[in-house]
């Protein structure tokens, strides 16, 4: 199979910009499948390898097509293996990243959505950060970058992300909970043409805390700070804090457009139990649209690429073009 690098067209569709992620992973895998199932419905470009591409379109009996290719020469291809962790593919996620991010700034691209990468070989290649959210917001040098998985019947937006869940409660502060909510309410505005949100608001504690018996947090910081935003924000319904079960359920039963989750797990595991394959991570606050598929580089089965469910990419590029064009509707 021949990959080239081809030169990036200019379409009346939106130009997706896709990053195959850590390489050893199952990213290339996923958008070699994902690039079959969308065909010409996307103009997108692929920033990877085109030696790993090729190498994983030989297992899958396939070949690169419904796409443009922007090959790094990032990987020693002789000692190159799928499913390994090591710095040298942290490093090549990376640089693919970054020319993604050169892209979108040189409006070469209008979005970007991209494959997993792995922490761990992102932190031993020296770049110390947990996760693409984190160095977006470095990148971008913006601060307040919002967190917000979905799928086909439920959004979140997280207050708090990689985090130990001991550390969670140090880390909610009116000011964070005040710029999350408020972000989430205009990414729902200008995203998803939502002209009137409904947040409801996870307490942290179980039971929203029962009035202060099971933990303060509700009290003294997620109560003052919803009192704030509804005063400032017009035209939303900002509900909570109530229990986290409480707020979910009513949420599926399409009570409310969005629910602020205090912390990772309580968001991932009802999206992942309500629509595992449709789950997409979205970044609010950024000046273009990024999407991710809502799964990690699944290194256990990257050497097993029939294995490799491409469903939550596609549902990662499709909302990226959706979210990219009604904007522009509004």
């Amino acid at each position: 199979m021949s990959l080239k690098n081809n030169p990036i067209l200019k379409s009346s569709k939106i130009r997706v910009g896709l990053t195959i992620g850590d390489p050893s992973g199952i990213g290339p895998a996923i958008t070699l499948k994902a690039l079959k199932i969308l065909k010409a419905k996307a103009d997108i470009t692929v920033i990877g390898n085109s030696f790993v591409l090729a190498k994983a379109a030989r297992l899958l009996k396939t070949n690169f097509s419904g796409a443009k290719l922007i090959s790094l020469n990032n990987i020693q291809e002789k000692k190159f293996t799928f499913g390994k962790l090591n710095s040298e593919n942290g490093r090549a996620a990376l640089q693919y990243l970054d020319l993604a991010l050169d892209l979108l700034k040189k409006n070469k691209i209008d979005c970007l959505v991209t494959c997993p990468i792995s922490k761990e070989a992102i932190n031993l290649a020296g770049a110390k950060f947990s996760g693409h959210t984190e160095y977006l917001s470095k990148k971008t040098g913006n601060n307040n970058l919002v967190m917000m998985l979905l799928n086909d019947k439920l959004k979140f937006s997280l207050l708090t992300r990689h985090i130990a869940l001991g550390k969670v409660c140090t880390k909610l502060t009116r000011g964070i909970i005040e710029e999350n909510i408020s972000a989430t309410i205009r990414g729902l505005r200008s995203l998803f043409l939502i002209k009137q949100p409904r947040i409801v608001v996870c307490g942290v504690n179980p039971h929203a805390s029962d009035n202060g018996v099971i933990g303060t947090e509700e009290l003294n910081v997620i109560i003052p700070a919803l009192k704030i935003l509804r005063k400032k924000i017009k035209g939303a319904t900002i509900a909570g804090p109530l229990s986290a079960d409480t707020a979910i359920a009513r949420a599926v039963g399409g009570d409310y457009d969005c629910v602020i989750a205090a912390y990772h797990d309580q968001a991932l595991i009802p999206l992942k139990l309500t629509g595992f394959k449709s789950g997409v991570n979205l970044t609010l606050g950024l000046s273009f649209v990024r999407t991710s598929p809502l799964h990690g580089t699944a290194f256990d089965i990257a050497a097993k690429p029939d294995l490799a469910d491409c469903s939550s990419l596609v549902s990662a590029i499709k909302l990226a073009i959706q979210c990219t064009s009604n904007p522009k509707k509004a």
